[in-house]
């Protein structure tokens, strides 16, 4: 079985997220995120990539969709 590279579509997709508007709305987690799921396993590579990707989210841009969206994710990566 070939290693999934998943990890490689989860980041181009989070730079084009970012350049749009600078920002990364829950919407667009939540798509990263389904890359990583659709294999039905996140892997340490997507693990890696999903923390990089929310360590660029300022504090001021969490909202309440995107509270709950980190919350989710934090409880399929722990």
């Amino acid at each position: 079985m070939s290693e999934s590279r998943d990890y490689l579509e989860m980041s181009f997709h989070s730079i084009q997220c970012f350049s749009n508007d600078g920002r990364l709305d829950a919407e667009e987690l939540g798509r990263i995120v389904a890359i990583a799921e659709r294999d039905g396993v996140i892997d340490q590579n997507e693990i890696r990539v999903l923390k990089n990707i929310i360590a660029r989210i300022k504090p001021e841009e969490i909202d309440q969709a995107m509270a709950l969206k980190l919350a989710e994710i934090s409880r399929k990566i722990s």
